[in-house]
């Protein structure tokens, strides 16, 4: 029985340097936003999002009468080590070859101290797979981070992982998956 899941991009945190698990608030003002969001959103979905304060806050803010899960923290973002809180720029000036490798052929490169691409897929997949066998032909909910989403849609399209970058997830837009074998995806960064 296949599990059909809204991932949810945080809203906006206006951050400018790179930010994985680094706790920043989200910028939640826009309420016509959130308010689309929810109302497209299926009602009778679980809802449950990652640890970070950015993504638990815009699961707040839906969740209006959906079941709220407790929060996943193998939900957060990718573990930036090092380089979180450091700009693009600074970060490619500081370790240029090793930089250019995490995004160019991500698989098994990771940032100092920090996670790779692999590793945080794989923590996710947990996540997800856990969450299909226990509510099998659910629809759920779950407000995370880019890179999260990034790697449920390598997965259920079959995407090598830096093709999955090239995608672009706009803050609060919702990429549908649906679990099955083979897993579908889409859409892909809709906005409501």
């Amino acid at each position: 029985m296949s599990t059909t899941w809204y991932w949810v991009r945080h809203g906006p945190t206006h951050e400018k340097a790179m930010t994985g698990h680094r706790d920043v608030p989200a910028d939640l003002s826009d309420t016509q936003a959130l308010a689309r969001l929810d109302a497209w959103l299926p009602r009778d979905a679980l809802i449950l999002s990652s640890d970070l304060s950015r993504a638990r806050a815009t699961a707040d803010a839906i969740a209006g009468t959906r079941h709220r899960l407790p929060d996943a923290p193998a939900l957060r973002e990718f573990d930036f080590g090092t380089w979180d809180g450091m700009t693009f720029d600074a970060v490619a000036a500081r370790d240029p070859e090793l930089s250019r490798a995490y995004w160019e052929r991500p698989g098994d490169v990771a940032p100092p101290g920090g996670e790779s691409w692999n590793m945080a897929a794989a923590r996710v997949a947990g996540v997800v797979d856990a969450m299909n066998a226990a509510h099998p032909g659910r629809a759920i909910i779950a407000v995370a981070h880019i890179g999260v989403i990034l790697t449920q849609i390598a997965r259920a399209t079959g995407q090598t992982p830096a093709r999955a970058l090239g995608h672009r997830i706009d803050n609060l837009s919702v990429t549908r998956i649906t679990y099955a074998a083979p897993g579908t995806a889409g859409p892909i960064n809709h906005l409501p």
